[in-house]
Order: structure tokens, then C-alpha cells, then sequence
């Protein structure tokens, strides 16, 4: 199991520092939802784990077939214009830098569409438990 801790940095305001395992980092809402966008948001970080689960994906695929991929480069873009109503769309665009051949650049593809958090957000239930 993995805990994350979020707590407030100053009192009646937004930014969190957040901690992950040895790892911390901040969180803020955005100016039009009140914050200060002192850094990203929640929804930005859902996002930008589907970019890096996408990106980390392609690499692991890659050295686990000895694929010669010298970096990945994932854009995520978000449409939230219609979450109220359940829908929340990701555009998803990943760059393979390197000699790949059309072969190996398809199967870096198809393990990048089966990567874990995009199967976790569109196949899963996720169950929350507030106590």
C-alpha cells in the first residue's frame, strides 16, 4: 500500500505541499478557481500521469526488447469543458526519438495504448474510501 500526505502550507489558503514516499512537492489551485497557481493542480497532476505513465511505458518496452529509443516525448492535452456532465477527455500525442524502424516504432505504439494508468483511467474502478 502507498500513503500520500497533503497538508495546507499557510493557513486559509491553497497550496499544499504534498509527500511521496522521500518525495515532496507542491500542489495549488488555479487563479480562476481561487489559488494562485503557484504551481500545478490536481487535475494537472491526473494528467500528467497518464503523460509520464506513457512516456516511462514506451522506455521500459523499448530496453525490455532491445529497441533503440533514445528519449520519449509525451503531450497530454485536456478538454474539461464537459466534466459536470462525466466527461473528461485526453488527448494523448507520444514522440519516439531514435532509429527505430516502422516495426519497432508499432510495437512501442501498442505497448504506449496498453500503458497501466491508461487502462486504470478508462477500465478500472476505482473505489474511494473516505474515513
Amino acid at each position: 500500500m502507498n500513503t500520500i500526505e497533503a497538508h495546507t502550507v499557510r493557513t486559509g489558503e491553497y497550496p499544499l505541499e504534498v509527500r511521496v514516499r522521500s518525495h515532496t512537492f507542491v500542489a495549488d489551485a488555479s487563479t480562476a478557481a481561487g489559488g494562485q497557481d503557484s504551481a500545478p493542480g490536481p487535475h494537472d497532476y491526473f494528467d500528467s500521469a497518464l503523460a509520464a505513465c506513457k512516456a516511462i511505458t514506451a522506455m521500459w518496452y523499448a530496453k525490455r526488447h532491445s529497441i533503440p529509443l533514445e528519449r520519449v516525448e509525451a503531450h497530454v492535452e485536456s478538454d474539461d469543458s464537459d466534466e459536470r456532465n462525466g466527461v473528461y477527455k485526453l488527448r494523448c500525442r507520444v514522440e519516439l526519438i531514435g532509429a527505430l524502424s516502422d516495426e519497432q516504432r508499432a510495437q512501442v505504439q501498442r505497448a504506449i495504448a496498453a500503458c497501466p494508468i491508461h487502462k486504470l483511467m478508462t477500465t478500472s474502478d476505482v473505489l474511494i474510501e473516505n474515513t
